[in-house]
């Protein structure tokens, strides 16, 4: 049987183009990258004209210098979200214990594994889908991923601990969840946006354990909107941290960063 026609570079900018793709000259060009075989792009340029997330078609997500491996049904890593990252660095140098809650696809414990060196690694999510994304991620770094409900996932060794707590939440109040671009709405999972009346659901539960979890001086970073940014950084104090909120206007970042005190 012949194989298929390839495609063109023209051919696939337009297709994208057609299908409401705003970058599609950046998007042909990954695209045209990344498949092996002319029916393989095919199937990819139709599954991103359906709406399926660039990143899932890809098979990855570029996060804060990696390349970070998505799959259908996971959340995508956003790039706002290196903002986390680059301040948990700031905050916890010499960290040598990093968790990664509510972890999708591990990007955050992964980038900090990456920057940090030598430490050990955990990450923890409800989702098993995305736990054994977070797996592959996680390996080359020594990592583990773990399925459970936030800090019942984890090894009761580093309790008490943990230099960097990342808990990237769902912070989408549910009344506005149907307010999300189609890409997020219809192909991430709900539970990875949805925080509940507020949107603060999560975070709260996140908070009230994390002290006993973070070792002295250890810190824990999430992020929110700027809306409840206030509210964020009243749970972090009434659970005995020491907070601040940093903002990347770039980026539209707004992070709450809480520091357990000596």
């Amino acid at each position: 049987m012949p194989s298929p026609s390839p495609l063109s570079r023209s051919a696939v900018v337009s297709a994208l183009r057609a299908a409401g793709c705003v970058f599609a000259e950046d998007e042909a060009e990954l695209l045209l990258a990344t498949a092996r075989t002319p029916g393989e792009l095919t199937a990819m340029v139709d599954r991103r004209s359906a709406g399926l997330p660039l990143e899932h078609v890809l098979g990855w997500a570029e996060f804060h210098g990696l390349r970070i491996a998505v799959e259908p049904g996971v959340f995508v890593p956003r790039r706002r979200t290196e903002y986390l990252v680059d301040q948990a660095l700031v905050q916890a140098p010499d960290a040598r214990i990093v968790v990664d809650l509510c972890c999708g696809s591990g990007a955050l414990g992964a980038a900090l594994a990456a920057a940090l060196g030598d430490i050990e690694v955990y990450a923890a999510d409800i989702d098993p889908t995305a736990v054994r994304c977070a797996e592959r991620n996680l390996t080359p770094y020594g990592g583990r991923a773990h399925v459970g409900d936030l800090f019942d996932a984890l090894p009761g060794g580093v309790r008490g601990r943990v230099g960097i707590l990342t808990a990237n939440v769902p912070y989408v109040p549910s009344a506005e969840v149907a307010l999300l671009p189609a890409e997020a709405r219809d192909h991430e999972p709900p539970a990875a946006l949805d925080g509940g009346t507020d949107g603060l659901d999560l975070l709260r539960r996140v908070v009230a354990e994390a002290p006993a979890w973070l070792a002295p001086g250890g810190c824990l970073l999430t992020e929110t909107s700027e809306r409840q940014a206030p509210a964020a950084l009243a749970a972090f104090t009434d659970a005995g941290l020491t907070a601040r909120l940093a903002v990347s206007e770039e980026a539209y970042a707004h992070v709450v960063i809480g520091v357990r005190e000596q």
